[in-house]
């Protein structure tokens, strides 16, 4: 007679128990009850059906696969077929083309243009947000697309079938002539290695010839090379210009765009990002000659509030993952989420997420108000305040909640680990730290009027909190002082970012999120994630971040 079953036999030392189980097949909108409250607070409420359809995706196991499998099969370059002939192609896997695929569908690349109505940024951001939870790498394009749309409208000259198809709701990821495609998508060529983000050292040189111009030059980053047109920064006699580089020339035949590598990336991996010569490549010039930064500026402010959302998703995504593994894992007699060391962390986790989409989302209120002039003013601070702070807060965040997870956290089967090695992407891309808080001080000097509005928001939570209300007081004591500000301009950014968020808390977040937020980075500031202080509700906080757990 066989031994009966148990934990000590020896034939069952493979048995698999205290161990989670996948995080899949629920809504992860219904689950997130700050993004709901947000989206009524920007006017979107008429989006809620899109997104729970959205939630109900980020749960199901087939699309999360699809992030997986999109990661660990990178794109592969052709720069030939077996001819000879130059392709200059990207092979990616059928997986990425599926998130392409659903993200087109449903929007993200172009919605606000599509349908303008009352709260369509909110609505799209609330998209961007769910849909860069299951896999970032694909969000490139989209955003580049997104933000490549209002420059391209504003053009005249192009081929009249450009706007209309990149408004499309449909993918089409073949290697075809812009012209015979229903869908097309935008991608950027403005990095060279000797400027960086120094665009204005650019050597890459456009000359006029007929109705187009031709452009010599070397781009060290060229993103999403698969992509139907880049806005690429050039060169005329009349200084920096911004062009429209097609991948293929407008009377047929392939551009002259050789790529020469695809970059080898500590994340981002699904993403194709290229280095690329340009020998004589056909090209439409956007605005006036010597005007490429003026040209492409909407462009990267919108480039930079994608950013601030998709690190906000990043935030949430890591702090949901470390809910789900305590809640189902037990360590010294009891599950992990019981143990208020562990409940310390993972509350810290909640509330800088929190934080980081009800700013994301405050952005994306003052987009859908164009014709608002103070509006206007504070998106032109605030997305810089977003793109500095959200997204270098991704990367410490993210390690915490992978440490939650323990050695599992750090395997690449499990999310976390993909959410960590993609957390340093967007705080680099689009104009790093030091960017950021020059572009910080320009806009305190040469547009007043976005600090005023900065200090008009700080003034709609005035005598709420009195703690905020010091903090405020010295920001703007400290804002006054000229000696080396652009050496302490860092230490500005985060004051002004923490005082918006808090602000911002206070009235569109949760009271207990918003009580901690002050206690912990503004009356008590603290290090490392966990050091909550005494009297903060933890159980509450974490109850709320994942409510089918509380």
């Amino acid at each position: 007679m066989s031994e009966p079953h148990s934990r000590d036999s020896q034939t069952e030392t493979h048995e698999v128990f205290n161990v989670p189980p996948p995080l899949e097949g629920y809504d992860a909108y219904r689950e997130d009850v700050a993004l709901q409250e947000l989206i009524k607070t920007g006017g979107a409420g008429w989006a809620e059906a899109a997104l729970h359809e959205q939630g109900r995706a980020l749960g199901d196991p087939g699309w999360i696969q699809c992030g997986f499998d999109a990661n660990a099969h990178p794109p592969e370059l052709r720069t030939h077929d077996r001819w000879g002939h130059r392709l200059d192609w990207v092979d990616y896997h059928p997986s990425y083309h599926r998130l392409m695929g659903k993200a087109i569908a449903e929007g993200l690349h172009a919605s606000p243009w599509q349908n303008p109505q009352p709260g369509a940024h909110a609505a799209r951001a609330a998209s961007v947000y769910l849909q860069t939870q299951l896999e970032q790498g694909h969000g490139c394009p989209i955003t580049m697309t997104f933000a490549g749309i209002p420059v391209l409208k504003a053009q005249e000259g192009l081929p009249a079938t450009w706007v209309p198809k990149l408004l499309s709701g449909e993918y089409d990821g073949s290697n075809r002539h812009f012209s015979e495609k229903a869908g097309l998508t935008l991608g950027m060529a403005m990095t060279e290695k000797q400027g960086g983000s120094d665009v204005r050292a650019n050597t890459t040189r456009a000359r006029a010839q007929g109705d187009h111009y031709r452009l010599t030059g070397h781009k060290f980053f060229m993103s999403a090379p698969n992509s139907d047109g880049f806005l690429t920064l050039a060169q005329t006699d009349a200084g920096l210009s911004c062009f429209l580089v097609p991948r293929w020339r407008s009377e047929g035949g392939k551009n002259a765009l050789l790529l020469q590598r695809l970059k080898n990336k500590a994340g981002n991996v699904s993403n194709a990002s290229s280095e690329v010569e340009l020998r004589g490549a056909e090209g439409w010039l956007l605005g006036q000659e010597g005007r490429g930064v003026a040209t492409i500026i909407e462009m990267v402010a919108l480039t930079r509030f994608d950013c601030t959302v998709a690190s906000a998703a990043a935030l949430r995504q890591a702090a949901v993952q470390a809910i789900h593994h305590c809640v189902h894992r037990r360590a010294f007699g009891r599950a992990l989420v019981q143990q208020p060391l562990m409940q310390n962390v993972l509350a810290d986790l909640v509330i800088e997420s929190d934080a980081a989409v009800t700013l994301a989302m405050r952005l994306a209120q003052a987009l859908d108000h164009p014709q608002d002039s103070q509006e206007q003013a504070f998106l032109r601070l605030a997305t810089a305040l977003g793109k500095y702070w959200v997204c270098k807060r991704v990367a410490g965040h993210n390690a915490e909640a992978m440490e939650c997870l323990g050695g599992s956290g750090v395997m690449n089967e499990f999310m976390t680990a993909r959410l960590y090695r993609e957390a340093p992407i967007n705080a680099i891309w689009e104009g790093s730290g030091n960017v950021q808080c020059l572009d910080i001080l320009r806009a305190l000097d040469k547009q007043p009027e976005s600090r005023e509005a900065l200090f008009s928001e700080f003034q709609r939570s005035r005598g709420v909190d009195s703690r905020l209300d010091r903090y405020v007081t010295d920001l703007e004591a400290a804002l006054k002082v000229p000696d080396a500000r652009e050496y302490r301009a860092r230490s500005l950014a985060e004051a002004m970012a923490v005082a918006l968020q808090a602000s911002l808390l206070l009235r569109h977040g949760d009271r207990r999120v918003a009580e901690a937020f002050i206690a912990s980075r503004i009356e008590q500031p603290h290090g490392l994630y966990g050091n909550l202080p005494k009297g903060v509700p933890v159980k509450e906080i974490i109850a709320r971040a994942l409510p089918m757990y509380g």
